[in-house]
């Protein structure tokens, strides 16, 4: 017997009509028909089931304190208005701005996320506890991995690499870093490698962040990617720069990502509110092509970033809402285009992960979101909303699908 049958479900890929997706202990066990009786029997009405979507940069730690902040606008000032705030940051603060933000998460159908935390003399280590205590709680809903990183420099905040090895040694998932606000960027890319090597840990750089594609920070990283050997475990967000290039160069650099094994992650919510603002006129958009470098083979995720805060004030959790700004800000219309952008917060994202366990497969874990839709790329164009969801086969939501009350 089953510990679960979903029923009836349109699964991407297979054009063969609804089957039923059978779980035993949180495993997938059987697809097909007519599946034989279940603990618990569910059907997902002929609608779209897709493996959970996966939100590969989030900030957790600073959602959530809009009503606090007296300043927007550029970059430079998101940073400075969360260094003044973050000071009074309690443990029990952090847990419950977090909580608050990973619950809209997980009713969008997140089941996978990576959460940047900052480490700095600022904050000590009051973020990385609240949210330790967050992913230890929330364990049967989504799988919270932790990136702890230096938002505010490195080299140039003098006790913040004794905090983050801390970390490291209380158990951080991964390291990483934010070359642009360092006084030796070179230097700070140097030592959150020395600091990966040490724990093993691989490395998720915020990177390239402004429209001046005259220089980059990018370099640097894909230089210590080879000569670490640390191909497949180095990420990248931001990288805005990339959208200030030509096509010639972006082919260049998308070549050179793709041998050096280095992912990138683009946020078009914070990239759009953030860059151009120079600009009266003519605004760029400011948000790195993803779905081109991914045509040359980099592993590409689209990501929320942060909510309700001076880089990004809005913000409901949703992976799909996300990837359909994508896909109006880089003119994707056609059916393949809105599948990749689904792609990029779905295995894509999980791709960047090294999730090695996701996808609707036999052996593979049971994170099934059913969504109020029947085509993957209708999916992305109408937004549809996701109306149950299993993680590890065990629901974990549900909302009524709208009805229209005719007279």
């Amino acid at each position: 017997m089953f510990d679960l049958v979903l029923r009836d479900a349109t699964l991407p890929d297979r054009g063969s009509g609804p089957l039923d997706i059978g779980v035993i202990d949180g495993l997938i066990a059987a697809i097909g028909r007519d599946l034989g009786s279940a603990r618990l029997d569910e059907t997902a009405g002929g609608r779209l089931v897709l493996p959970g979507f996966v939100d590969s940069h989030l900030h957790l730690d600073k959602s959530c304190i809009l009503d606090r902040c007296t300043a927007e606008g550029a970059l430079a000032d998101a940073i400075a208005e969360v260094a003044r705030l973050k000071r009074d940051f309690s443990e029990e603060d952090v847990y419950a701005r977090a909580e608050a933000t990973l619950v809209k998460a997980i009713l969008q159908g997140t089941m996978r996320i990576r959460s940047h935390v900052e480490i700095d003399p600022r904050i000590g280590l009051r973020s990385f506890a609240a949210l330790k205590r967050l992913q230890r709680d929330y364990a049967w809903a989504v799988d919270l991995e932790l990136c702890v990183f230096p938002q505010e420099g490195l080299l140039n905040a003098p006790g913040t690499e004794e905090l983050l090895v801390e970390a490291c040694e209380m158990g951080a998932d991964l390291i990483g870093g934010c070359p642009y606000t360092d006084s030796d960027p070179q230097a700070h890319v140097d030592r959150i490698f020395a600091i990966a090597r040490r724990f093993d840990l691989d490395i998720d750089f915020h990177l390239d962040f402004d429209l001046d594609p005259s220089w980059m920070h990018l370099d640097a990283v894909i230089a210590a990617t080879e000569r670490n050997g640390w191909a497949g475990r180095v990420a990248v967000g931001h990288v805005t720069k990339l959208s200030a290039i030509p096509p010639e160069a972006l082919t260049t650099i998308g070549n050179r990502l793709a041998a050096a094994g280095i992912a990138v992650t683009v946020l078009p919510a914070t990239d759009l509110f953030l860059m151009g603002r120079r600009h009266d006129h003519n605004v760029p958009r400011g948000v790195a092509p993803a779905h081109r470098l991914a045509e040359l083979g980099v592993t590409c995720s689209l990501a929320t970033n942060n909510v309700l805060n001076p880089f990004t004030p809005f913000g409901d959790g949703s992976l799909n809402r996300i990837a359909n700004l994508y896909a109006n800000v880089a003119q994707l219309g056609r059916k393949a285009e809105m599948i990749c952008c689904l792609d990029m917060v779905t295995a894509g994202a999980a791709r960047l992960m090294r999730c090695a366990d996701y996808g609707i497969d036999i052996g593979k874990s049971a994170d099934l979101v059913v969504m109020d839709a029947t085509d993957p790329a209708l999916s992305v164009a109408e937004i549809a909303q996701p109306l149950m969801g299993f993680k590890r086969g065990i629901k974990t939501f549900e909302r009524a699908a709208p009805r229209l009350l005719r007279p």
